[in-house]
Parts: C-alpha cells; structure tokens; sequence
C-alpha cells in the first residue's frame, strides 16, 4: 500500500515514518508533562519517571540493566561516545583499535579523528559479501587493543556479521567490544548476552520512533569518558536536559518493534524474495550483499549502463522512493566505500540501488516496483549510449 502521499516507499533503511501510536504516546511530553526531569518538584518527577520507565522498556528489549542505557541525540552520537568513550578511557591499556572497512561513516571518521591523536587503527578487509570473519578479528588484536567495533549489519547492503561469535572472542580476550546496530534495530536480535557485546548503539528513526534520539548500552564494569560535559544527566555519561519526548517515543517503538518482529520479518522477507527475484530477472542486476545472511528488509544491487542518480530521480517520477547506498553519503560524487572494499569496480558501484522495504510495502508495491523498473532501465541505457 503506498503512503498517504502516493508514494511507494523503499528507503526504510534511511529512515520510517514515526508511527501514530508513538506519537501519540510522546505528545503529553511536549504539553502538559513539560517539567525537566531534573526538578525536584512533581512537573519535574513525572518526566524523571518517564526517563526510567523508557530506561526499563529499553532493557528488556535488549536483555539487560536499566542502568546500562544510554539516550543520546542519535545513532551517531552514540557511535561516537562508544568509540571515543572506550578509547579515552582505555589509553593506558594500549592505543590500537580495530574496525572494518565498511563501517558507517560514524565509526569511521571517528576512528579516523583518533588516528590523528596518535591511536593505531586495523580496518579489515571484507569478503565479496562484505563480510568478516571471527578469525579475522582475533588474528588482528594484540596486547595493546583497546577497542574492537564492527557493526551488526551494514546499511548500504544489508550483510549481517557475526557479531556473537566476534563478541565470544573478544570476551576471551578481554577487549571491549563496541557493536554499531543501527540498522539492526527493530529488524533482527538485539540480545547483548547472547551477541556477547560490552556497547551496542541504536537509533530510534530506523524502527518508527522519532529522529534525534539514539542509544547506547554500556555493559556494568565497562569504562567510558563522557564527551559531552555539563550535568550529572545518564548517571553521568551524558550530559544535557533530556529529550523526554524523544525518550519516551523510542523506547515504545523498540517495544513494539521487538512484539512484531517475527511476524513482520516473515512477511518483509517473503516480499524482499521477490523483489530480488524480479531485479535479477532484468538484464545485467547483479545482488550486492550476501544472499541470505543479510537483513529480511533489505535488498540491494548493480545495475550496470546506469547512473544511481538518474535511476534514482526517474523511479521519484514515478511515485517510487529509493536510494543508492546510506542516505548519510548523498550528493558525494565518490563511489561507495562499502562497494569498493568488497572489490566492486566503480564503474558498476556508480549504478548501485538499495530497496528496503517496510510496513507500508505490499505485494503490489513490489509487482508496480518491478514493472516501473523494467520500463526504466532500456530507457536509460538507450540515453547512456548515444552520442553526445
């Protein structure tokens, strides 16, 4: 079914629509329940109360303290305080970090502001599939490792990694273990006992919660330097009023997203088969990711004898809405960091395509999707070949 607006959506990795009944349960927050939670007198109790209630929801989604979260202003945010965090407080442990290369720009511009402090950082390579493997991760840390961060699963194609695993030696090796799931949130297990995981980020606009709200779990034990100084807010790791409405809206949409879970991911996944399916049908679309361990939403790929953008701004014209790669990146003329590690040439990456689908999305969105596709392509490769 498409939105309100007409448009059939595929971008749910870039971002959801804040769902109705989240709003309606931050809206009081805004009104009436206005008081800083940081007041002592009732106003003020009320928000305080609704920062823990969001702290308890929050926790049992993810297996863990209340105390162990973290509200932050965004997915980013909460990448940073992990990573500069960890590394901080770490130093005397030692200044090497390990990542990969197809991090979120979040991760990496951040260990990269580090490199310029003096830290050593490990980016390993990735498969084809944009994977890496445990072995990988162990072979690389040393006694000087102060961090290991890999997110759970990439936003530009979908790969999901083995964080458990990853997480399992990093324990044995008593290396803090930073996850960035972003896009996992609401879409796959976010156990952080089972994933064996010291900090996990998440951000509430990829599950229907409101945009500007993020989170971090910090396992007990595990020391992180605040990097935003002022008040006692977050026990201390945060500072800053807290954003009562945005609390309060994330945390009731990682609930309802964690209820829904396994009967939506059946249905997105029998959707994104399909789609998948019909894209391969059509000449020269190659998939990009790995074909089953990737997000059940998530489908992405190369289409060759086109330009994204030009791809991208015909299916807009035709009432589709998609992307080529993280939505964070758009307008760079570059090819894709993501495409490139897994030994994409530039040339194909420059046609690559991201379709993530999401509650709106029906069978017929799919079938109309494809059609406009197939319309599009000989088009735009008929364009491509005449001479200027």
């Amino acid at each position: 079914m498409a939105l309100d607006n007409g448009v059939i959506y595929l971008d749910h990795s870039a971002t959801t629509p804040t769902r109705p009944e989240v709003v309606a349960r931050m809206l009081p927050y805004f009104g009436e329940l206005f008081g800083n939670p940081s007041s002592i007198y009732t106003l003020g109790r009320k928000s305080l109360d609704a920062i823990d209630s969001a702290h308890e929801a929050v926790a049992r989604a993810l297996n863990c303290r209340p105390t162990e979260i973290v509200f932050t202003g965004g997915g980013s945010e909460a990448d940073n305080l992990a990573i500069k965090g960890i590394a901080y407080a770490q130093r005397r442990r030692g200044d090497h970090i390990i990542t990969t290369a197809i991090e979120h720009h979040a991760v990496l511009r951040t260990c990269e502001r580090l490199e310029q402090e003096g830290y050593r950082v490990t980016y390993l390579p990735v498969d084809e599939y944009g994977r890496v493997t445990p072995e990988q991760v162990e072979a690389a840390i040393t006694d000087q490792t102060a961090l290991v961060t890999i997110m759970y699963a990439n936003n530009e194609i979908g790969t999901i990694q083995p964080i458990a695993e990853i997480g399992r030696i990093c324990r044995e090796r008593r290396v803090p273990f930073h996850t960035d799931a972003v896009q996992a949130g609401g879409q796959i297990e976010l156990d952080v006992a089972a994933l064996q995981v010291d900090m996990l980020s998440l951000s509430a606009h990829k599950f229907y919660g409101p945009k500007g709200v993020g989170l971090l779990y910090v396992r007990q034990g595990t020391r992180v330097q605040p990097q935003t100084l002022g008040g006692s807010q977050e026990r201390n790791r945060r500072a800053g009023t807290e954003n009562v409405p945005g609390v309060v809206g994330a945390a009731y949409a990682l609930e309802l997203a964690r209820s829904e879970r396994e009967r939506e991911n059946a249905r997105l996944q029998a959707l994104r088969d399909q789609l998948i399916a019909g894209m391969l049908a059509l000449p020269d679309v190659r998939l990009t990711g790995h074909p089953t361990e990737r997000l059940p939403q998530h489908a992405s790929f190369t289409v060759a004898g086109v330009e994204g953008e030009s791809l991208l701004l015909n299916l807009d014209l035709v009432g589709i809405a998609a992307s080529s790669g993280s939505a964070c990146t758009t307008g760079d003329i570059e090819p894709s960091h993501v495409l490139s590690a897994m030994g994409i040439p530039a040339s194909a990456a420059r046609g690559a395509l991201r379709l993530t689908l999401g509650h709106s999305v029906t069978e017929e969105d799919i079938a109309t999707t494809l059609q406009r596709m197939g319309e599009i392509l000989p088009r735009l490769r008929a364009l491509s070949t005449q001479p200027a």
